[in-house]
């Protein structure tokens, strides 16, 4: 999530008469307002190009990160999946530049995914899983309608807002690990735990070919951003997936050394019709069975990963495209937030999980793009991509897993915002951030980072400071934590 310097809006040989309109402009200049925000058609569609290959990972990763079995025992297609996610990303990343005007583009958000995948998955069928994201878009486009986001947006602390970004970073870079093989679990006899949790490799060694390509990826997609090469992790992987090509033809691999799925290999043709066997599987059936409790927690940890995030996303681009005035206030904010939230129903109707606006769109606003123009042509960009799923399949989990672990790193930038010298911040900061990896629960950390913040600010004599919202939340996360011990004592009455 590279930051990328905009280029002036004023620039003479690109913007003409710089902010005056010049007779005659086509409908298309009108609409967009191409020349009235100081742009030109070719920076337009340049920027929109940018912006994809910037993002474009997210058909190889989001997969991978969906590809873990529900309650059922029941895994989500591939294919399909691949179809899904990039359907998802252009139809709304379309409407975000036609109906919105804004060089944004939505795809399905990593920290949405990861909770769709590791703390809503084990309690529902996928199925359900989809309905959740419908719920919380709902949630979302209602919150930003009624003018609530305004009341959710100060009840938690700013600090605790970078401690999730935090968190789902490290969170994220873990499963990246594992999934590439990097990190294991080290059980000890008779499946117990061992005396390590986990550790490097296999016997603290890093063995086998696919973990070569996991770790040479990250090397070149951490040498890419440091040139500022935009498209740096799309570039990284498809540069991991020529070597591990490479490798599994001259070093005899097979399917089942790169762990039983994705081997860099193509059979047929590149080029095959989508696949909508996840379109509309969802199913609102069977959710309460798993608690109301466990349900309002799933949806307000999807909500938290999916709301703040674009909140500060859309502001910052706002600032950087120039669409944004002195105090950070963007014209058009509420409908780009409630096409955001309107992102999480039309991905999870789609099988995708929720659509968030990607901070790579800086990428595309560094290259000239000052208006929705540029994201139609993002939006073009994934459209096209609905017919490549054979070449997305070649790349092998190892390689997609790379870009876990440099998202990891780049969402761990927050942490310049915090003031560790004051207990009453670091402590729930700390509590959120490492939590979520270590208990391997997102929602876990969110929890124990409310729950701290306002004990302490009790403890200081402060109470009052956090608000009733956030003593609400500490109650409910309580609740939470104690919901075992609780479901006992009910069953022992």
């Amino acid at each position: 999530m590279t930051q990328y310097k905009a280029e002036p809006v004023t620039s003479p040989e690109d913007a003409g008469h710089g902010s005056r309109v010049p007779a005659g402009r086509g409908w298309l200049d009108r609409y967009f307002h191409i020349s009235d925000r100081g742009s030109t058609y070719g920076r337009e569609v340049r920027g929109g190009i940018t912006t994809f290959m910037a993002m474009a990972y997210i058909i190889l990763l989001n997969p991978v990160i969906l590809s873990v079995p529900d309650v059922a025992g029941h895994k989500l297609d591939g294919g399909q999946l691949t179809t899904a996610t990039a359907f998802a990303a252009a139809a709304t990343t379309i409407v975000m530049g036609i109906v919105g005007n804004v060089p944004l583009a939505l795809a399905a958000g990593l920290s949405v995914s990861a909770v769709m995948a590791f703390q809503v998955a084990p309690e529902m069928t996928w199925g359900n899983a989809m309905a959740m994201c419908l719920i919380y878009g709902a949630v979302i486009i209602l919150l930003v309608v009624t003018g609530l986001r305004e009341l959710i947006m100060n009840a938690i602390p700013l600090a605790l807002k970078h401690a999730i970004t935090m968190g789902i970073g490290l969170f994220v870079c873990l499963i990246g690990l594992v999934q590439a093989g990097f990190v294991t679990s080290m059980p000890g006899p008779g499946g117990v735990p061992g005396e390590k949790p986990i550790q490097l490799g296999t016997a603290d060694q890093l063995t086998g070919w696919p973990v070569l390509c996991f770790s040479f990826t990250v090397l070149l997609i951490f040498a890419l951003q440091v040139r500022k090469v935009p498209g740096a992790i799309l570039i990284g992987i498809v540069g991991g997936t020529v070597l591990a090509a490479l490798v599994h033809q001259f070093a005899d691999l097979t399917k089942k050394d790169w762990g039983g799925r994705n081997a860099p290999e193509i059979s047929g043709s590149l080029v095959s019709s989508p696949d909508f066997g996840l379109f509309g599987e969802v199913s609102f059936k069977g959710i309460g069975d798993v608690g109301a409790i466990t349900v309002g927690v799933i949806v307000f940890t999807l909500v938290l990963a999916g709301f703040f995030d674009a909140i500060g996303t859309i502001i910052g681009i706002g600032q950087q495209a120039g669409l944004a005035d002195e105090q950070g206030k963007m014209p058009g904010l509420n409908k780009a937030l409630a096409i955001d939230g309107a992102g999480g129903v039309v991905g999870g109707f789609a099988g995708a999980s929720g659509q968030t606006v990607f901070v790579e769109s800086t990428a595309g606003v560094g290259d000239g793009a000052r208006t929705g123009l540029a994201s139609v042509v993002t939006g073009l960009g994934f459209t096209l991509c609905l017919f490549l799923t054979p070449l997305a399949q070649v790349i092998p989990p190892q390689v997609a897993a790379a870009a876990l672990v440099v998202i990891g790193a780049m969402m761990m930038t927050n942490a310049m915002h915090i003031d560790w010298t004051d207990p009453a911040v670091s402590i729930p900061v700390f509590l959120t951030t490492v939590l979520m990896p270590f208990a391997y629960s997102i929602t876990a950390g969110i929890a124990a980072g409310v729950v701290a913040y306002v004990l302490i600010k009790a403890v200081q004599g402060r109470w009052r400071e956090p608000g009733w919202l956030m003593w609400v939340l500490a109650g409910v996360f309580l609740i939470y934590f104690a919901l075992s011990p609780i479901e006992g004592w009910l069953g022992a009455k």
